[in-house]
């Protein structure tokens, strides 16, 4: 006991001390910190030349490390593209590159470049496109001459073509799942114009309308030397480097007619609350702003450091006023988002919860009413052009990001002097150019309000901001079959080709004789996380009755329909089918293949001839399916089709393989399932039963 009363005395005793230190110390106050001013931006000289065929490069050496980089910047953009064919930018962008050239395809590069850690990517956004690559010193011959092809001849294969279109429809497809991605579209839509190319939306339709052909159109447009200007940065010689792209360039003639200008921007208010509803989120994104300006106005640097002060950061009025004071908001920013060619936006953006979603927006209104009615402080000045220019000069760290930003600066037809002049121009800003240009460009009669949330449960109804609250339709429309009317011609094609699949699967009388089928197969589904085994027993009875039973790791679950009504058996005992899930039954029984082959017999559908060794098959009812034919062999050989929006509005196919006779009829044994450009599914039948005794009664015998 004593040991212990005497180490607590020790440790008294110490504690006692460390108090004294701690008094004796007195730590300086993060305030009184000092920087040092930040050095002054050097800006180095590319060598600039122009090659033989009107093609412009910019050469910078940098010997710091042996990689050399580079990119093509072509005057494109989607802003070109056809008002019935929107999309068709993007996807020729993507495809140039997965599409690869007329001597390597697409994953032929890939392979190329990943055995020598080097790097091709292709892109086109709305008013520039890019080609890039990256590589290591040892490898330059070897990526610019696969740069070089692709840039030139690019082959934009099918398969690929394909592959993106059904990439594009699914990300149409989910366009609404992101709450915050909605009001920044929405607004974007309203406040440029939902009828001009920088506020159109890419539909369905739009998607379907894109043939390959259009994307060579595209590139052969806008893809020649005079129209492309190419930066290249590192470990080179510059001299030498110039002379090898003579020689891969040189002969590249092509000529086009110069590229018209951008389409403007009709600078036209369009002030209002827009409102779209979503019951499924627990609090409201917004967006409040208007048109803003480009980064050559003379007040866009004042513009800069207000929004800064209005929004910036954590230190803004918005934050400690929404956000610290009020505890609304879960985010909120302002900026003043200059573009290079054409007006920007300013936005206020954020989340709140839904029951103070108005009070957040009345918030929001009296910031933008104190900024427009008296001068900031000192503090806030000089805080907000430290931001502003600390933030800037991280575009200049790199000699690539400088290069890049020089090339930007020539594209658009800034001087080369516009970094010095911007940065002289912030550090000139006063407190008296912040009220002016606050009261000169944030008005509130001009401002757009985009919410996006559940209004039943908003505190207060959106009308109480005093102005007419319009609802947004987030509705997506259905994807339309992609093959043109079907004419005399084209029926008759689609017939004959029907028929020699029909041949293939063994002919159309043995088709024909066949009442009820049934498979057992093992599925390994690959939606999420790991692989999932599953067992299936698909039953079937002509001409629409279908039972399929599935056997997963954690529970059984099966689904019956007659093609009119049905029901479904799982953990939640037996439930009737929705009609969404009964939609898809149909589906499911219009799909199976010894029907399918027989559809030419049947007068609720037509059979049309959709291209090369495409038939498409839709029924009166709203079914379609598009079935590629193996050339060789007369099988099918996939089967592509599209699910409603309310079963997600996914892409998807089925690649099949492994046929094998079953009572003189060819099937498929094997076959892989292809859901928005990726692999979902694979199965593996064990057997087939044909003309078995299969009765309705016995199918619709619940669990």
């Amino acid at each position: 006991m004593k040991a212990i009363i005497v180490s607590l005395l020790l440790c008294a005793g110490f504690a006692s001390a460390q108090t004294e230190v701690r008094r004796a110390i007195v730590l300086p106050s993060y305030k009184d910190l000092k920087y040092p001013p930040l050095p002054p931006l050097k800006v180095p000289d590319p060598v600039e030349v122009t090659l033989s065929n009107g093609l412009k490069v910019l050469l910078l050496e940098d010997h710091e490390l042996p990689l050399v980089s580079g990119a093509a910047l072509i005057r494109t953009g989607n802003l070109f593209d056809p008002s019935n064919k929107r999309g068709l930018a993007g996807l020729t962008g993507e495809v140039l590159r997965s599409g690869g050239t007329k001597t390597k395809t697409g994953d032929q590069l890939d392979q190329d470049l990943e055995n020598v850690a080097a790097s091709i990517e292709s892109q086109i956004g709305e008013s520039s496109a890019t080609l890039s690559f990256s590589c290591l010193k040892d490898n330059t011959d070897q990526v610019l001459g696969l740069f070089r092809d692709l840039l030139t001849s690019p082959e934009f294969r099918q398969d690929k073509v394909d592959l993106a279109k059904t990439q594009t429809r699914s990300g149409i497809s989910r366009r609404n799942d992101d709450p915050d991605g909605i009001a920044e579209r929405e607004f974007s839509d309203i406040v440029y114009g939902r009828n001009t190319p920088y506020g159109w939306r890419v539909e369905y339709s739009d998607i379907d309308n894109i043939q390959r052909q259009d994307m060579v159109n595209f590139y052969r447009r806008y893809y020649f030397p005079s129209n492309i200007t190419l930066e290249v940065y590192g470990d080179f010689s510059a001299a030498e480097l110039k002379t090898k792209l003579e020689q891969l360039f040189g002969d590249w003639k092509y000529m086009q007619p110069p590229v018209p200008a951008f389409p403007k921007v009709t600078e036209k208010a369009a002030p209002g609350v827009y409102l779209a509803s979503k019951d499924d989120i627990t609090q409201t994104f917004f967006n409040v702003g208007e048109l803003g300006g480009e980064l050559r106005d003379k007040d866009y640097p004042a513009l800069e450091v207000a929004a800064e002060i209005l929004g910036g950061g954590f230190s803004s009025r918005l934050f400690r006023s929404v956000r610290t004071q009020h505890g609304w908001a879960y985010s909120i920013s302002a900026s003043w988002n200059a573009n290079y060619d054409h007006p920007g936006t300013f936005l206020i953006s954020g989340s709140t919860q839904s029951v103070h979603t108005v009070d957040t927006l009345k918030a929001v209104g009296e910031e933008l009413d104190k900024i427009r009615t008296a001068e900031v402080t000192d503090q806030e000045l000089q805080s907000a052009k430290d931001t502003v220019l600390n933030g800037f000069v991280f575009n200049f760290d790199r000699p690539s990001k400088t290069i890049n930003r020089l090339m930007i600066y020539q594209y658009y037809g800034y001087p080369k002097d516009f970094i010095f002049q911007y940065q002289k121009a912030i550090a000139a800003v006063t407190q008296a150019d912040v009220l002016r240009v606050a009261q000169q460009y944030f008005q509130p009669k001009n401002l757009t309000y985009v919410a996006v949330g559940n209004p039943k449960d908003f505190g207060t109804p959106l009308a109480s901001l005093g102005i007419k609250v319009e609802p947004i339709d987030l509705t997506i429309p259905e994807p339309k079959p992609e093959a043109p009317p079907p004419d005399a011609a084209s029926l008759a094609k689609g017939k004959e080709l029907l028929q020699r699949v029909q041949q293939a699967l063994g002919g159309a009388e043995k088709l024909a004789a066949v009442k009820d089928l049934q498979s057992h197969a093992d599925l390994e589904v690959l939606s999420t996380g790991a692989p999932m085994k599953v067992k299936q027993t698909n039953s079937f009875i002509a001409p629409s009755t279908l039972r399929q039973d599935n056997e997963l790791p954690f529970l059984k679950q099966s689904v019956y329909s007659d093609g009119a009504s049905g029901w479904l058996a799982g953990m939640q005992g037996v439930q009737n089918l929705t009609p969404p899930v009964l939609k898809q039954i149909h589906g499911e029984a219009f799909r199976q293949l010894a029907g399918l082959a027989m559809s030419d017999r049947d007068a609720n559908r037509t059979v049309n001839y959709a291209g090369e060794g495409v038939i498409e098959i839709s029924s009166k009812d709203g079914e379609s399916v598009r079935l590629s034919v193996d050339e060789q062999t007369g099988l099918p050989a996939k089967l592509a089709y599209q699910q409603s929006a309310a079963e997600g509005g996914s892409a998807v196919e089925e690649v099949f393989s492994d046929w094998r006779d079953v009572n003189g009829i060819r099937l498929p044994f094997q076959w892989t399932v292809i859901q928005s450009g990726k692999k979902f599914a694979g199965v593996t039948v064990q057997d087939y039963k044909i003309n078995s005794g299969l009765t309705p009664e016995a199918l619709a015998k619940k669990p």
